[in-house]
């Protein structure tokens, strides 16, 4: 039987590791404490989460023990993630209310309950901090040179400038670990690819600090259906809050996803044994759909309930258009009159202007726009959905 390490890397979660010997034999030997964090940059989680999320529950089913962090106290900074600006910031009350939220959400991927799990928050103890005698103890450990080498760091810097209050955010997230070590012997700590500089931090304040045993693992970033990074679409972010995006828009934009990401995504974002995933993923061209299907059903499942995914599985209505019609591709504005989306291109035209017309998870930005699938989905605003597939004969 494969051990948790073992497991996600053949489900094609991992990115990087350090340690990697060693912590593959602990995961060997014993269970493993370990965490991973959330800030609250927006009222609701989104599907670049749920991918963490589902790591979590993997190495929670296998035995060990997964933290899960809420950032109520690195919210008030916030990672410094984008070049060309500072991160909004929101008021403590805000911070509060969505992490709230945020353990509603989680609570529905792992599971929470005494002895199986541990929810914190980071404000317990960096809210507390007395800043002089913080940075007198554990400001020595940090690299300025090193944090700007960092390809966050580097590329805000280079942008619009990266500010002290900024800089502060890999210390927290460090201290973070090292707290978690101390209270609850957590040795590990997980989260996106674009995490590394902050856990390899972290990692090494424990191990130079109190000379312990720690460890950091990154995940893939998730590609979009259309291949970009998942989380934004062109369409709008995939949120896990259902009156953000329904689990009719969570279910459709995964059944659009490219042929070649279908293994992928049904290898880190359900719980479908590895076999009945190559199975499935057998097949290529129109015979990948039903695969596409599974995808779609079953993250809406996982994410809305079994209800709300048999609803979005069973109401879309069809339309086909005949090949002759169809032609090499046709132009959206007709092809929308055509299947009754709207009564007119004048319709059309101002759906599309007002950014409400996405075809196969992107939206549409020209009138212009000429479709070539033979298969796909067209979406029109926020609720109609109408699955279009063109005859063969």
């Amino acid at each position: 039987m494969m051990n948790g390490l073992q497991t996600l890397k053949q489900r094609g979660f991992v990115a990087q590791i350090t340690h990697e010997a060693e912590l593959d034999e602990l995961f060997e030997k014993e269970q493993i404490v370990f965490y991973t964090g959330f800030d609250p940059t927006a009222d609701s989680l989104h599907i670049g989460h749920y991918l963490q999320f589902m790591a979590m529950a993997w190495l929670q089913r296998l035995g060990h023990m997964p933290i899960v962090l809420m950032g109520g106290g690195t919210g008030m900074v916030g990672d410094p993630d984008k070049a060309d600006e500072m991160r909004p910031l929101i008021t403590v009350e805000e911070i509060d209310r969505r992490i709230e939220r945020f353990k509603e959400q989680a609570a529905k991927f792992v599971d929470l309950s005494e002895g199986k799990a541990i929810l914190a928050n980071n404000a317990d103890w960096l809210r507390r901090l007395n800043y002089a005698d913080f940075i007198r103890e554990y400001g020595i450990h940090f690299s300025v040179n090193r944090m700007l080498a960092a390809d966050k760091y580097k590329t805000k810097f280079e942008g619009s400038g990266l500010n002290f209050f900024e800089l502060n955010y890999v210390v927290m997230q460090a201290y973070d670990f090292l707290e978690l070590n101390r209270r609850f012997g957590c040795a590990l700590q997980t989260g996106g690819n674009d995490q590394w500089s902050n856990i390899i931090a972290g990692v090494e304040l424990i191990r130079r600090v109190d000379q312990k045993a720690a460890f950091g693992l990154t995940f893939n970033l998730l590609p979009r259906a259309d291949g970009a990074k998942m989380g934004k679409t062109m369409g709008g972010t995939i949120w896990l809050d259902e009156n953000k995006t329904t689990p009719h828009e969570l279910y459709q934009y995964l059944r659009n996803v490219q042929d070649e990401m279908v293994k992928q995504f049904l290898s880190m974002l359900t719980f479908l044994p590895m076999e009945e995933i190559d199975a499935l993923t057998a097949a290529d061209g129109e015979a990948l759909n039903p695969a596409k299907a599974r995808l779609a059903y079953e993250v809406t499942k996982i994410v809305h309930g079994e209800e709300a995914a048999k609803a979005a599985q069973d109401t879309m209505p069809e339309f086909t258009i005949s090949a002759q019609d169809f032609g090499d591709g046709m132009n959206v504005l007709d092809l929308m009159v055509l299947t009754g989306l709207v009564p007119s291109k004048a319709e059309a035209r101002r759906n599309i202007q007002q950014g409400g017309v996405i075809v196969a998870g992107e939206k549409i930005g020209e009138i212009g726009h000429i479709i070539t699938l033979r298969e796909f989905v067209i979406q029109k605003g926020k609720k109609t959905f109408l699955k279009i597939s063109v005859n063969s004969q």
